[in-house]
């Protein structure tokens, strides 16, 4: 199995496919700076740093849908990087629920429900899927990626 040929569009504007990361291990977080949640921002940095040698990765994708992201796409970058020390891939603001959602997330969505539904209910919920494109699980957002350690390693 592979991953599908969703379009992504990086918060720089430049576009490419999600099966670029066909045998990468993948982290894919919704995120918003200003979300209590924010400060997962360096530890998940810290995950990039400790695995990206390995075909890790964590993709990180701002979400205004409950209010707590208004840093412009072509600033996600450079706000992530000064504010929270984040080099892992940020894209363009996204919606993660409703008619408009990203594609990735419904298929996320789809590959892991949630509790009672499958809407996103909250920043930094966080999916992991594995080296055939298989979503693993599903992380509420608070659950700090330090717990995440041992999910990861066993996929590496």
């Amino acid at each position: 199995m592979s991953l599908p040929d969703f379009t992504l569009v990086k918060s720089n504007g430049s576009a490419y496919s999600f099966n670029d990361y066909n045998d990468y291990v993948i982290l894919v977080v919704n995120t918003a700076t200003q979300c209590g949640f924010a400060g997962q921002f360096p530890d998940l940095e810290e995950l990039y740093q400790n695995y990206k040698d390995q075909k890790f990765v964590v993709l990180g994708f701002p979400s205004n849908q409950f209010k707590q992201e208004d840093v412009a796409d072509g600033d996600m970058e450079e706000t992530c990087r000064l504010n929270y020390g984040v080099s892992f891939p940020m894209h363009e603001k996204i919606f993660v629920n409703g008619k408009d959602e990203a594609p990735i997330f419904t298929w996320l969505k789809t590959e892991k429900g949630g509790i009672l539904t499958s809407d996103i209910k909250w920043n930094f919920t966080k999916f992991l899927i594995d080296r055939d494109g298989n979503v693993i699980k599903r992380y509420s957002p608070k659950t700090e990626p330090k717990n995440m350690v041992k999910d990861i390693e066993k996929l590496l």
